[in-house]
């Protein structure tokens, strides 16, 4: 029976393995072009890990994945306020609990050069995301407890990031209604140095579309789950454009092929193989690559539990572990099998004890093997890494150096930018703007018809200061929701691009506030217009002029205090949470409900900030101040001065003119908070949460 098991156990042929190589491609791959059209012409790099210990900081409900509890520690201080606030946890008395949390990696080091592509592959929990996060920066309130990240001889820090690395995340975000060349194009207008011409801009945004195959989808929108547009794998190449387009030497990509099929997935490395063959260093972390994407890697990093098991070339992986007793069954993927031999089962406590001391064996006898190399990288005796077959085609002028600042284009630049990027984006966007229209005008309509008909025929008191608080209360709230909604759906490509420092805060917060002013002004002509003339208000240009510019500058407001909210609380939900209770205390404390004199203090302070109280008031002066009231009881007609109808109201407590400057102040408070929760509260992409 053993031999018999033996036999069938065959080992993978290491000449077979490496032979299939070009017939796979051949086989599988649509790209018959290997040429470069993009490669990196300045210095070569090297990225080094020595002596990596990382301390998984954050706890479990932070990092998304379960942990193994081998510690309790108090590590709730390291948690940032608004991530202890999303989970509906008290900022102040966390740092009372004990979270558990455990060693993500162990004594860990490598070294990576240019012109190689490292593939870091393992179960889930092996280490391989709290990697990406250490090299990139990206700990999210973990510890580094020993070990440096090393770049071109460098330790790292932010600015040598920003200068030598790419990261390309997981998750796509781009905006949807833009076509591949206008994504690339903004981003190169904000990107590349200030030197550089707009032909220079303009073929280097040709030259990523050749290098990653987009010709045929250039002109296609770039769509998400709502907006038909392009591929998976196309979108996944757009990614990987906008971080291409400044021609990085250091390549990052964390799970690059997740979400597409087998045949995308192949064609996606193959291009980042040529990349690297491009004098680029190319990182990506995998799950458990096919067979013809393991032949693509130059060097592979298995993981578990945080320890490397093996590093070295892929071609040699099987050479590896059959040498230290386990070899790989014939017909199966190296990848597949290696992962699985040192996963973790935590089926049972048993399974679990005796996986991972098998685990800790074959890291412990890795590490000894690699002990006298200074780059811990296996090698086979006899062989050598495949070097490769590709022509380069085409070179770029040096222009990105590791460790010299480039002059990125200013904030006018950035700002002018982002504004015709939004309002690209935004105005291609017609099935909402057809909607936010449609609303605006069936509200208007409603109440427009609702008090159409009385003619010459004047409406009560009672039923007039109801009209007007209605005109200055119910469109806010629609646009509470539409605000709140777009800034969260925008925020993971807000995160991502101010951590590559694309972009900084300020240029970002006046492209926003004023590329939605368009889109403002048409929803508040919409919606007021009708139905100042449906209902028969007074019909005096000036009087109407002040009335929409009051009106105008209520749902103003109501959109600022909806971006301050969004930028400052970490979750939807929250943020929603917060603006409607808000807004409900402004309707409840408006002057209309009840009285302004019979406010006790606390809702009158509340009465004081709400915008609703002053656009109530506001409306009310411009339609009875200066008017005489005629209203009949019985038999008797009674003509009443329009003042003092709106003094026992006390809303004539402020001149009209007092009135528009607070609702101004209001709304510069509201943007002043906004700014700040954008420079200062470090959001988490909506994916993280």
């Amino acid at each position: 029976m053993a031999e018999k098991t033996k036999e069938e156990s065959q080992l993978w042929p290491g000449t077979t393995f490496q032979d299939a190589s070009g017939l796979q491609d051949s086989l599988f791959s649509s790209e018959s072009d290997n040429s470069l059209y993009f490669t990196y012409s300045g210095q070569s790099n090297t990225l080094e890990v020595r002596d990596l210990t990382y301390q998984v900081g954050a706890p479990a409900w932070v990092q998304g994945r379960s942990v193994s509890i081998e510690q309790n520690v108090d590590i709730a201080s390291q948690v940032p306020w608004f991530e202890q606030l999303a989970q509906f946890k008290i900022p102040w008395r966390s740092h009372s609990s004990q979270d558990s949390c455990e060693l993500g990696i162990r004594n860990l080091s490598f070294k990576v050069r240019s012109g190689q592509m490292l593939a870091i592959i393992g179960s889930s929990g092996c280490g391989r995301a709290s990697l990406l996060d250490v090299i990139t920066g990206r700990d999210h309130g973990g510890k580094m407890k020993s070990g440096q990240i090393w770049i071109n001889g460098q330790p790292s820090t932010p600015q040598l990031m920003q200068k030598c690395v790419a990261h390309v995340r997981q998750h796509d975000q781009l905006l949807p209604n833009l076509t591949v060349r206008e994504t690339l194009t903004f981003i190169a207008q904000m990107r590349l140095p200030r030197a550089f011409s707009q032909a220079q801009r303009d073929k280097r945004v040709e030259d990523v579309i050749a290098e990653l195959r987009l010709r045929q989808c250039a002109n296609t929108r770039v769509g998400n789950t709502y907006v038909r547009g392009v591929s998976g794998g196309e979108r996944r190449r757009v990614s990987i454009g906008v971080q291409l387009l400044w021609n990085p030497g250091i390549l990052i990509l964390d799970e690059p092929t997740s979400g597409l099929d087998s045949f995308t997935a192949h064609n996606l490395v193959r291009t980042l193989s040529r990349l690297a063959k491009g004098n680029r260093l190319v990182l990506i972390s995998l799950h458990q690559p096919r067979s013809d994407i393991f032949r693509l890697f130059d060097l592979v990093l298995l993981m578990t539990s945080g320890t490397p098991v093996y590093l070295g070339a892929a071609q040699h992986m099987v050479q590896y572990f059959t040498s230290i007793g386990h070899p790989c069954p014939r017909y199966s993927n190296p990848a597949d099998f290696y992962v699985d031999l040192t996963s973790i089962d935590r089926r049972s406590k048993e399974q679990e004890v005796a996986t991972m001391e098998k685990a800790q064996s074959l890291a412990a006898l890795f590490i000894e093997k690699v002990q006298g190399f200074d780059d811990f990288v296996w090698r086979a005796e006899s062989k050598e890494l495949d070097p490769g077959a590709y022509t380069v085609s085409r070179t770029l002028t040096q222009d990105t150096n590791c460790g010299t600042a480039a002059e990125l284009p200013g904030m006018i630049q950035q700002f002018s930018t982002l504004i015709r990027r939004q309002i690209s984006n935004d105005f291609r966007d017609l099935p909402t703007l057809l909607i936010h229209g449609a609303e605006a005008c069936l509200m208007s309509l409603i109440i427009g018809f609702l008090y159409y008909g009385h003619g010459s025929k004047q409406l009560s008191f009672v039923d007039m200061s109801a009209l007007l608080f209605m005109i200055g209360a119910l469109v806010p709230f629609n646009v509470i929701l539409d605000v709140v909604s777009k800034c969260h759906s925008e925020r993971s490509m807000l995160y991502y691009e101010l951590e590559d420092g694309l972009y900084t805060a300020g240029p970002y917060f006046f492209a926003k506030i004023l590329g939605e002013l368009p889109e403002h002004c048409a929803y508040v002509i919409i919606y007021a217009m009708p139905i100042y003339w449906l209902t028969n208000l007074r019909p005096v240009p000036e009087l109407f002029l002040l009335h929409f510019v009051l009106v105008w500058l209520v749902v103003f407001c109501c959109r600022t205090m909806a971006l301050a909210a969004s930028a400052m609380l970490p979750t939807f939900h929250m943020s929603s949470f917060f603006c409607n209770a808000l807004y409900n205390s402004f309707y409840l404390t408006a002057g209309f409900m009840i009285n302004l004199d019979n406010l006790w203090i606390v809702p009158a302070w509340i009465s004081k900030l709400s915008f609703l109280r002053w656009c109530f008031s506001g409306l009310m002066q411009i339609q009875f101040n200066g008017h005489i009231y005629t209203t009949q009881i019985g038999n008797l007609t009674f003509s009443v001065p329009g003042d003092t109808m709106v003094s026992i109201m006390d809303l004539n407590s402020h001149p009209l003119y007092a009135v528009y400057l607070i609702v101004i102040g209001i709304s510069c408070g509201y943007l002043c908070l906004y700014y700040l929760s954008l420079k200062f509260i470090k959001q988490k992409s909506i994916q993280d949460w």
